[in-house]
């Protein structure tokens, strides 16, 4: 009957430091003794290894002349603040009187005439004259034939379009006797092609109150590309 074998209850485990304490000296030694050969053997075969010359010569050096030092300008004087405002005392007569101007005082020589009456001085430019009902354009369907007539074809081939602004001064009878260009479209073509439809249109007069009286209106003539 073969005996049991004893298991002891707490094995003894070798670390990983604990082998390397024990296999370092071998390590160490044989390294030693592996390094002396190979630097004996070095010799022994190539006995005539010399250094090589790595020594070098400097050239000389040449002076560089330095520019000369420039002188920096000192910082420009602080700009002194303006002065501050005092209200000056003085003793002024409340009781100040302006004598009266007159023209037997003060004749006055070679006045220009006064303007005559009529349309002829507000006809030059437009100015504005007080009136309580507009002007009413009365041929519409005239002036809309007349937008497509006059459209410029290069201008409506391209696409473009445009708004003139224009001047139209209105006699008494609701005719357009003056037309000016009041604000450019962009384009010559249309502020001319505008210019020619706006001779054509028809209006009837301004009144204010029960009278009729001329005036400078301006309208938008519009070029649209349908």
């Amino acid at each position: 009957m073969t005996a049991p074998i004893a298991v002891p209850s707490n094995p003894v485990v070798e670390s990983a430091n604990e082998r390397l304490k024990r296999r370092f000296s071998s390590w160490f030694w044989g390294s030693m003794i592996a390094a002396t050969v190979m630097h004996l053997g070095t010799f022994a075969f190539w006995p005539e290894l010399t250094a090589e010359d790595f020594s070098f010569t400097s050239e000389e050096l040449e002076a560089i002349e330095l520019p000369p030092e420039i002188e920096i300008p000192p910082p420009p004087q602080q700009i002194s603040r303006p002065a501050t405002p005092v209200m000056a005392t003085a003793d002024i007569d409340e009781d100040i009187t302006i004598a009266l101007t007159t023209f037997e005082d003060n004749p006055i020589e070679d006045l220009p005439p006064p303007p005559e009456e009529g349309q002829g001085q507000l006809q030059d430019a437009p100015v504005f004259t007080p009136y309580e009902v507009a002007p009413r354009m009365t041929n519409t369907r005239e002036v809309q034939a007349a937008l497509v007539r006059n459209y410029p074809r290069l201008l409506k081939d391209a696409g473009i379009g445009g708004e003139v602004l224009v001047w139209f001064f209105i006699d008494e009878e609701g005719k357009v006797v003056e037309t000016l260009l009041n604000q450019s479209s962009g384009h010559f073509q249309l502020d001319e092609a505008a210019l020619m439809v706006a001779d054509i249109i028809q209006f009837t007069p301004a009144m204010n109150r029960d009278k009729v009286v001329p005036v400078w209106i301006s309208l938008p003539i519009t070029f649209l590309v349908r």
